[in-house]
């Protein structure tokens, strides 16, 4: 019995890595160009390395690296990261109801490794497991695992990159992530309340792309969210008045 569990949470944990594969292509160049802009921006090879193993979050890194580069206070470099960190609040609130029974001392690495594919891969995953809770874990570690060893490497390169080549930053290998994060949110929108809540969130963004420290994110994503409910809530009530 016990071969069988370990067979089954290998097979699961690889079944996570395989099903991230595709979201990992679209973060190698954003990795490249992170560990180039960053040794550009100031900071020594061992700093930016530093950065991506003890930090792991791409954006945040990405305005952190831009904000060192203008001699911008530390405190201040702190706050608009966690603004723009606190989409992860949300996700860990959707996947809380699926990891509850894990012991503690899982929830602080998984809470480490959570990004926006691994996030994507996994809630689809749990959604539609259909009775695979023992297995979960494995598969969010797959997934968070693979995305984790992705980004060192691709760091790695970068700062490699940045200190040999000229202009890295400016290639526009970027572009990856906008299509990598377009096909994170596609998949996720199953019903109009989902897409109404892409809509606003995708809307606001834009127009309040201005704001300063980020702030038009969390913008978007509280009124994506507020529209997204209110669209259930009116749905749902109109269902039960029609089968009244």
């Amino acid at each position: 019995m016990g071969k069988e569990a370990s067979v089954a949470r290998w097979s699961t944990f690889l079944a996570g890595a395989k099903d991230t594969f595709p979201l990992v292509v679209g973060a190698i160049p954003f990795g490249v160009i992170f560990g180039a802009l960053a040794v550009t921006a100031g900071l020594s090879p061992a700093g930016a390395m530093g950065m991506s193993l003890f930090v792991f979050a791409g954006s945040a890194q990405f305005i952190a690296a831009g904000l060192i580069a203008q001699g911008i206070a530390p405190m201040f470099i702190v706050l608009t990261t966690f603004i723009v960190n606190l989409r992860h609040v949300l996700y860990s609130a959707s996947l809380a109801p699926y990891l509850k029974h894990l012991p503690r001392k899982w929830l602080l690495p998984l809470g480490f490794w959570l990004t926006d594919e691994t996030y994507a891969v996994t809630i689809r995953r749990y959604q539609g497991d259909g009775g695979e809770a023992s297995y979960r874990l494995w598969y969010y570690l797959g997934s968070a695992v693979f995305m984790y060893a992705n980004w060192q490497l691709c760091t790695l390169i970068g700062i490699v990159a940045g200190q040999r080549l000229q202009n890295v930053a400016e290639w526009g290998l970027d572009f990856a992530m906008v299509a990598t994060f377009t096909g994170i949110v596609v998949p996720l929108i199953v019903n109009r309340p989902m897409l109404i809540c892409a809509l606003v969130s995708g809307v606001t963004a834009v127009l309040a792309n201005g704001l300063p420290n980020r702030l038009g994110l969390m913008l978007a994503a509280s009124l994506g969210i507020a529209a997204g409910y209110a669209a259930e809530l009116l749905l749902t009530s109109g269902g039960e008045e029609e089968g009244a």
